[in-house]
């Protein structure tokens, strides 16, 4: 039993460090350390991260699950790239299917979860933003997240939060910092909010819709140009 116990111990311990592994890479990958078709270098990382092969692997095999990085056969894993029409058509489904999220949760999500979305939202128009919510990493920007939570759809829900999720935040972090976006986004979550808080559900898609249109526009934008840099506070 004790030598059983001790088996158990050391693989809970090699998860735990999996998954700190997979979190520092995810920090690289979000701040642009690791690019867009970047090789991701299994010996560098260990090093880097002072562990051994073993869970830097696991980890990248976590990312290739996810869809966040690549392996051809033959070929070192690379960081997902993708190409500007790429981008347009996971965005314009995002569009098609957040709009309908915000419809479902105007007249699905309930009254407390509206309230405490409009807190935080009003909180953060104030400079004042709450301590993140229900485990989420930034309640304002998961904005996103808890409507597709809220919405009453589990499979809109899980190509939101699970399917779509990283690829989508890959790119959204680097246009969110984009020179005037960061406010302009804000309005657009209040607006959006007050329309859950009216149970106005054509209101609240058709915000939704623009609100994605808009931050596709200044993504583009963005990759089109000199990208700009992502500060350590977008690194959750």
């Amino acid at each position: 039993m004790r030598c059983e116990r001790e088996v158990e111990q050391m693989a809970e311990q090699q998860q735990t460090l999996v998954e700190q592994v997979f979190a520092q890479i995810y920090e690289l990958i979000l701040s642009g350390d690791l690019q867009p078709g970047g090789v991701v270098n299994e010996a560098a990382l260990a090093q880097r991260f002072s562990v051994s092969r073993g869970p830097v692997r696991e980890a990248i095999q976590r990312f290739h699950g996810i869809g966040l990085v690549t392996r051809e056969p033959f070929m070192r894993a690379r960081v997902v790239s993708l190409s500007g029409k790429d981008l347009v058509e996971i965005f314009q489904l995002r569009e098609a299917v957040e709009g309908m999220a915000c419809r479902l949760a105007a007249q699905h999500m309930p009254d407390e979860e509206i309230a405490e979305l409009l807190d935080d939202l009003e909180a953060a128009r104030e400079g004042k933003p709450r301590p993140a919510q229900s485990g989420l990493s930034d309640s304002v920007v998961d904005i996103h997240t808890r409507i597709a939570r809220g919405c009453g759809n589990s499979r809109i829900e899980h190509l939101l939060t699970r399917d779509l999720h990283h690829l989508i935040r890959l790119y959204r972090v680097r246009s969110r910092y984009a020179p005037g976006r960061p406010k302009a986004a804000l309005e657009e979550h209040w607006r959006i909010g007050r329309a859950l808080r009216a149970r106005d559900p054509e209101l609240a898609e058709s915000l939704m819709r623009a609100h994605i249109a808009s931050a596709t526009d200044t993504l583009l934008s963005t990759l089109n140009g000199a990208a700009a840099p992502v500060p350590a506070t977008a690194l959750a």
